[in-house]
């Protein structure tokens, strides 16, 4: 595990990239069986491949997601709630695991 250094944050793909595709994998495993597998890939690639994770402060971190997400989620199987609501499972599951991976936990 690599120290955390909220300024080194601010380039987080040259300093932490493992670190952040680990969070976003164990969070899609976290979600996997237990919502519908489809809305959840659609998620995946369609949204969540172009969010930012960002540092606030104090431990705690936010996913910004793309400007077009209403559009994105239109175009996944179901209705447009189901979609939002795993989005925000997902999305909160993501800054928990950044939480615990960089030992905020």
């Amino acid at each position: 595990m690599t120290e955390f250094d909220p300024e080194k944050f601010e380039e987080k793909y040259t300093y932490y990239f493992e670190e952040l595709e680990t969070a976003y994998s164990n969070a899609y495993q976290e979600l996997h069986g237990e919502r519908d597998s489809e809305v959840l890939r659609g998620i995946d690639r369609r949204i969540l491949s172009e969010s930012e994770p960002v540092y606030e402060g104090d431990g705690r971190f936010r996913v910004t997601l793309p400007d077009d997400v209403d559009g994105r989620i239109e175009s996944l199987p179901g209705s447009d709630e189901r979609a939002e609501r795993v989005l925000a499972e997902f999305t909160s599951e993501i800054e928990r695991e950044l939480r615990r991976l960089f030992e905020f936990d």
